[in-house]
């Protein structure tokens, strides 16, 4: 895995949770602004994805096992799309909670990732 990868998806998922964590306390929903956010981050875990079953098909493999980081690696894709289309269901402050939540919740399978990887 390409550290320096998994470091920016990390922070840009974290800076994603913030901006939407400051828009639930001002009581607004998920905007436009918003999607580009979940997009820029959706964008970075797909080409995570991409590297990683590059590298596993190039005979590189993980520490702690092939099927819990292709999972891990597809979880990290589905998160923040899932939560985009659950806050545009819920127009209101409890979408963009749902959004930040989802960010935290990205980091944290960035940094298992990363666990995974290395062993």
């Amino acid at each position: 895995m390409l550290d320096v990868l998994t470091l920016v998806t990390g922070v840009a998922a974290l800076l994603l949770a913030a901006w939407c964590g400051w828009a639930a306390y001002r009581d607004q929903p998920t905007k436009d602004w918003h999607f580009i956010g979940m997009a820029a981050v959706t964008l970075l875990a797909l080409v995570q994805l991409v590297v990683g079953i590059v590298q596993l098909a190039r005979g590189e493999k993980p520490e702690q096992g092939t099927t819990i980081f292709v999972a891990y690696l597809l979880g990290s894709l589905a998160c923040v799309p899932a939560a985009a289309f659950m806050s545009l269901a819920e127009r209101t402050r409890w979408g963009s909670v749902t959004v930040a939540a989802s960010g935290v919740v990205l980091a944290v399978l960035e940094v298992r990732l990363f666990d995974i990887w290395r062993g």
